[in-house]
């Protein structure tokens, strides 16, 4: 299929890419492509304009914060995160979940802030980002404003922006010291979109006992989806029997090929063994 007719800009600048999406009527930015071209393709999107992110400099960089956070410019691509020796060191959660995008070309393309923003119920990113309480940085024609991920996903392939606006970068907090982490997702076939996933932080205190629980689950419902019972459950003396029931009261998806109550099934076993890695993966360096 080819896609329909419209008419392509390259910006250079960022305040330039901005005036156009603000005064082009019906204008989409372009990142990697990677879910822009087919969804073209197929007509899904039918925009006039389409504007072109990737001759705009400084979208790309990754930078360690004095606190240790990493501030992550959106047309960062995937495969460059995935390899990059901070990222692994501040954000292995990141580096695990990005072995299960797509594939090595997809990844070669695909960006962050492109994934953040497309929202895909499925997409590793989101998930991440949701599981280390990421905050994204978007810009428009009013400057400049951070938004707490939580908020940024609104709905189903729902970003809070603004038409005119773009995502810049995304800050991701540093793993805490000696927090044992998992991100373990299900595909009929590796580089297919996922039908569940799991993505689980577990932080220890002095003593080794759990003081904070992080758990998040994706491909089960419109966004991705915090389990506030599942991390109850294993602060301090971890119930992992509880933590787990706590996916039953999931009300997910389902399509011609995925019911239900099999997404549901599968939440609570991918559930299940991302704690058991997790927890052997406390303490470590």
């Amino acid at each position: 299929m080819k896609p329909p007719p419209f008419a392509y800009h390259d910006p250079s600048t960022l305040e330039e890419a901005i005036s156009l999406l603000s005064t082009l009527p019906n204008a989409r930015p372009l990142a990697g492509g990677q879910s822009m071209m087919p969804m073209l393709n197929m007509r899904f999107a039918q925009p006039d304009h389409l504007v072109d992110l990737n001759r705009i400099a400084g979208l790309d960089g990754v930078t360690v914060e004095p606190d240790g956070a990493l501030t992550i410019g959106a047309m960062a691509r995937q495969r460059v995160l995935e390899q990059h020796p901070e990222v692994a060191r501040r954000c292995p959660l990141m580096v695990e979940a990005l072995a299960q995008v797509g594939h090595r070309q997809t990844r070669n393309r695909g960006t962050i802030g492109g994934s953040l923003c497309h929202l895909d119920p499925a997409a590793e990113l989101p998930l991440v980002a949701a599981a280390m309480e990421a905050v994204v940085r978007v810009a428009g024609p009013n400057g400049q404003r951070d938004i707490a991920f939580a908020d940024f996903a609104q709905g189903y392939m729902t970003p809070e922006m603004e038409p005119e606006e773009l995502l810049v970068a995304v800050r991701i907090p540093a793993q805490p010291a000696g927090a044992g982490h998992c991100f373990l997702e299900y595909a009929r076939r590796h580089g297919d979109f996922a039908i569940a996933s799991v993505a689980v932080m577990l932080v220890p205190d002095a003593v080794g006992r759990i003081a904070e629980a992080r758990v998040a689950l994706g491909g089960v419902g419109a966004v991705p989806l915090r389990l506030p019972e599942a991390e109850a459950a294993l602060r301090g003396a971890p119930d992992v029997s509880r933590a787990v029931a706590a996916t039953k009261t999931l009300e997910p998806m389902e399509d011609a090929l995925v019911p239900a109550w099999y997404r549901r099934h599968l939440a609570g076993v991918l559930l299940g063994r991302a704690l058991v890695i997790a927890q052997s993966r406390m303490g470590r360096a």
